[in-house]
This record gives C-alpha cells, structure tokens and sequence, in this order.
C-alpha cells in the first residue's frame, strides 16, 4: 500500500509537507517530480557546510535527492523514533538511540561514558570530550633553509628547471635559450637546493600525516555519534527548504538561502540572497520578474566581503540608483557598508507602475534641456574665448597703428517697434479668444465627460504600464534567482503580491501635528494660475512676433 503524504499549497504550488517523524521513513518512496528541489550546492547557505558535507556522498559540492534518502535512511537506522529529527536540536536522549544496530549500540556506550549519569548528549560535550584527549605528537622536521628561501625556491622552480632543460637540449642543437633568463645559479647548485626543499617537505608531510592519523585514531570512537548529532540538528531544516519551501512561507523564519537583511531608502529588504557567480546571476535574475537590487558588501572592521542581491518588493524606486551606499546585516546580526552596483528594474506595484511612464518621460525631458544646456554652455565658452583672442589680437593691432573704432549706432526705426508692438497685441488677442473659447467649451460639456476624458487619457498613457506589472507581479517568481546560485529548482517559488509586501518593511512614522520652521511656503492658487497664464502669453507673444518678422522680412538684414 503506498504511504499516504500530507500536501500544501505553499507559493502558488501544491508541495508534500514534511510534518511527522514517520514521513521521514518513506522519502524514498516520494516521486522525485514531487521534490521542490533536485539539488543544492554545499556552501553559501545558513546551514552548516560541515553538515552538508557529511552528507555528500560524492563530494561534488551538491546534495542531491539520492543522498537526501540516504541521510534519511541513515537516520532512521540509528534513531528509534524519528519524530525526534522534528525538533532540529544537537541533543539526544542516549535511550533514543537504537541499539539494535551495531553502530547505534557503539554509539551509545560512548555517549554513557561522556554524558555521564546525566540521560541526555548533546554536541558540546562531544566537542569537549575530543578536545580533552591528549594525543602525543611528532615533532616536525628542522626546516634546512629560511622560509623566505624556501619560498623563491617554489616560485622559480618551474621557470628553472625549464630553462636547464632547454640548455641540456640546445647543446644537442635542438633548442635555443634566452641568455637573459639564464638563473644566476649553476644547475648542479639548483638541483642540490631543489632536493633539500623537497626532502624537507617530504617529511613534513609525512609527520602531519602520521599526527593526524594519531589523533584520528584517538578521537575516532566519537566522530561517528559527533556525525549523528550533527545531521540529526540540520536535516530537518534541510528537508523543509528542499522538499517544500516552508521556511521560506513561513515569515517567522528565514530560509536557508536568505543571507540577511539590506537596509536601504527607509526600507529593509528581507529577501536577500548572497551572489555566488555575479555573471550568472546578471544573466538569469531578470527571469524573476523582480525589483533587484546588486550589492556588494564589506565589513571593515573583520574584513569580511560578500556580493548580494536583494528584491525590493514595496514602496517607491525613484531614489534608488547605481552607487546609492546602505547597511547589509547578515544573520548573525554582523553590518556591513553596502553599495548598490547594478539595478534590475521591474514592478514593484501597480502604484508604481501608474506613474511610471510619467517619471521616464520627466527623465527624458531632463536629460535632454542638461544635454542642450550642457551643449551649448560648452559652445558658448569656446565662442568666448575664440571672441576674446580675436579682440585681443584686434585691440594690439589698433594701438599699434593709432586708429581709434568708431561706435556705430543704428537709426532708432519705429516701424520695426510698431510691429512688435502690433504682435503683442495680436498674440494677446489670440490667448483670449483661446481661452474663452477653451472655457466656453468646458461650460458646454457635461462635467461627467470631462472626467471620462480625463481617465482615457490617464488609461491610454499609464495603461498599458500598469496591465504588464499586473501580470509580472503575479508571476515573480524565487527559482532563477536560485538557480543562478547552483540550485536546481524543480518548481516555481511566486512571490505574489501579498508575500511581497511581506518581504521588504517599510517605514512608518506616527501622524504629528507639528509645525514645521523651515516647512516650503507654496504660493496661492490664485498667484499660481495668474503666473501660468502670463507665461503662455508670453510665450505665445514671442511665437506670434517671430512669425510676423519672418513674414514681412525684418529680420532680413
């Protein structure tokens, strides 16, 4: 009869959950289909890599599905009852151990012997068990030369013998050297110095060895119930972020592949994971369809570095840019100085998303004018200063011959003023007509109209902006962020909205009824309106005045 498992719905997927000791017993017979997980690398994650080792069999730096039922298996061998793994603790009741198994019976006699009269053995006192062991050690060999000897030794040791070769060669005619790379040591010398470094280190060796299976030999009756109580503390933790991804879903706990926390913008991004191959990581994170952040992270204080990516996922992102500095903290509560380093945008909510294609179009326009003004201040300097050689050169000449320039002023020509003065006129009367016309109409239209107006022309800009983050937010999804860092993800991990805004806490300040000195005074509405209105006269007065001039040819000349 096949074994009944219990399902969830975790992160848009139906997932096997894990809950029992029981189902820890049968692993082996889930289909791997069902796995969340296939495989996951040994180091970078909030587990102990020395667990994760004990379990790779292979020692390929993954652990996969097989070796996932090989643990499990192990566990329930040694273990009378494995509804202990659930507890994920380092300590055992010595009676849980099953001493019908040779290797569970041994165990057990050596957890009596350390824990003493007490029933219980955790991995403290098995640490401290193998360290008070004294093992007698072999002293290490004299070293022939200084180490800084030793060392120029390794470093030319390729290029010498190299060149020895070729010159033993080049005497049989079938080679030539460099004289200038000739070592300025004889070769019988070299090879004489080359065989006391490696005798040395021979021996060396040999002594680290020897020591080391000594104290293997001392302390290897406790490494097996060390291993025990080692995977008996992480595997359930294992299996919760391998199976199903609870850990994840479950916001009391961080997952195994969460690194830490980013501070950043008055935000703080939960969802940070540490970045093991930056090129990958650049390629696939933008498959998630999340708002991600780059950073690369440094703690001066203990020199520790690391490169993390975190997913911004509420509130706004019109401050954060390419070099803005924030706080990272990892899981040990650790800072570090954090600079974003690249940017891969996406939605973040369907807010942002309205006023998006307002704010790029603001950019541009910016953009442009600071390119234009930057353009022409450059123009306008070279022009000045190209002017001020020439009336340099002009005014020596001038002093040289004695002549003296005579200011020239142009006859005052009232027709010209006249039709300015009439273009004024003119573009005023058409601002008026404009604006009574335009009010005209607006008395004349429905008021249900104007706003039916106003909304299509929001729909048809921001539309289109706002239906895509719709769906993107729906599908953001965890796995390629993951699998850019060696995972092999066998399901989505969404992130859908009401996850999201679980994952990056924003500030929120309590409603002050303060008055603020320094507050920005605003002007009237009436002030705002009247300016506005002189501006466009103003600027269609200059439209109007250079049609006219254009017209009737007084500007020819």
């Amino acid at each position: 009869m096949a074994y009944k498992w219990t399902f969830t719905t975790i992160g848009g997927n139906t997932r096997v959950h894990v809950a029992k000791g029981e189902d820890f017993r049968h692993l082996g017979e889930l289909d791997e289909k069902m796995w969340t997980v296939l495989s996951c690398p040994t180091t970078g994650l909030e587990i102990s890599a020395d667990t994760l080792a004990l379990m790779d069999g292979d020692h390929d730096g993954k652990i996969r599905i097989d070796e996932v039922v090989a643990t499990s298996n192990y566990l329930c061998a040694m273990l009378r009852d494995p509804e202990v793994l659930l507890a994920e603790s380092d300590e055992l009741r010595i009676a849980d151990l099953n001493e019908d198994n040779d290797e569970a019976k041994q165990m057990a006699e050596v957890a009596r012997r350390i824990a003493g009269k007490e029933e219980t053995i955790n991995l403290a006192a098995v640490n401290a068990a193998i360290a008070a062991i004294v093992v007698e050690q072999k002293a290490a060999p004299e070293a022939p030369l200084a180490a800084d000897i030793i060392a120029a030794v390794h470093e030319h040791e390729a290029d010498y013998n190299e060149w020895f070769r070729a010159a033993e060669l080049e005497k049989m005619g079938l080679a030539i050297t460099d004289p200038e790379k000739q070592p300025k040591i004889a070769e019988k010398e070299w090879k004489t110095l080359s065989a006391q470094v490696a005798a040395y280190e021979a021996e060396a060796k040999a002594v680290a060895d020897a020591n080391a299976a000594a104290v293997a030999a001392a302390t290897g009756e406790y490494q097996p119930l060390k291993k025990l109580l080692m995977i008996k503390r992480d595997f359930y933790t294992l299996i919760k972020n391998y199976i199903s991804f609870q850990d994840f879903y479950n916001r009391e706990i961080k997952a195994i592949f969460q690194c830490g926390r980013l501070v950043i913008d008055q935000r703080a991004c939960e969802l940070c994971v540490k970045v093991a191959d930056a090129g990958r990581m650049a390629a696939e994170a933008g498959k998630s369809g999340m708002y991600l952040l780059f950073c690369d992270c440094e703690n001066k204080a203990t020199g520790k570095k690391m490169s993390i990516v975190a997913a911004m996922t509420q509130g706004d992102v019109h401050n954060l840019e390419v070099g803005k500095n924030a706080i990272f903290y990892d899981r040990n509560g650790l800072d570090y100085d954090a600079i974003v380093t690249k940017i891969i945008d996406n939605p973040i909510s369907i807010r942002q998303a309205f006023w998006t294609p307002y704010r790029k179009f603001a950019k541009w326009v910016t953009d442009l004018v600071n390119k234009s003004v930057a353009e022409k201040e450059s123009k306008g300097l070279e022009d000045m200063k190209a002017n001020a050689t020439v009336a340099a050169e002009n005014a020596k000449k001038d002093a040289a011959e004695g002549k003296k320039q005579e200011n020239k002023k142009k006859a005052f020509d009232i027709a010209t003023f006249a039709g300015i003065f009439a273009a004024i006129g003119m573009a005023i009367g058409y601002i008026g007509s404009f604006i009574s016309g335009l009010a005209e109409g607006i008395n004349n239209t429905p008021w249900w109209h104007l706003i039916i107006w106003i909304i299509g022309i929001m729909l048809i800009i921001s539309g289109p902006s706002m239906l895509l983050a719709y769906f993107k937010l729906r599908r953001r999804n965890l796995a390629p962020v993951l699998n850019a860092n060696g995972w092999a993800v066998n399901a989505e991990a969404i992130i859908n909205v009401p996850f999201g805004v679980t994952l990056t806490s924003v500030a929120k300040f309590p409603v002050l009824k303060l008055k603020d000195p320094f507050a920005q005074k605003g002007l009237p509405v009436w002030a705002k309106i009247l300016i506005t209105l002189l501006v466009l006269a103003l600027i269609a007065a200059v439209v109007v005045a250079y049609m006219y001039f254009t017209q009737t040819g007084c500007f020819a000349a």
